[in-house]
């Protein structure tokens, strides 16, 4: 797995979470997808990604969108 696809998994996976728990414990946890959205669409135009640092930290191969 290369650091793109790492990045959207954990987006997917952050995403589902925070759909759940806004079910499960209060509307407020839509903020939390909102900030998902609003990361995603920062990094696809400036390609500056906190999670992408991230991953290339724990050793995540680099992939085309994040060099």
């Amino acid at each position: 797995m290369n650091i793109d696809r790492a990045v959207m998994a954990f987006a997917g996976v952050v995403i589902l979470v925070s759909v759940a728990l806004t079910q499960l414990v209060s509307p407020w946890w839509w903020l939390l997808t909102a900030f998902v959205g609003l990361n995603l669409l920062q990094a696809s135009v400036t390609g500056f990604c906190p999670a992408a640092m991230l991953f290339r930290k724990l050793g995540v191969r680099s992939g085309c969108a994040f060099r």
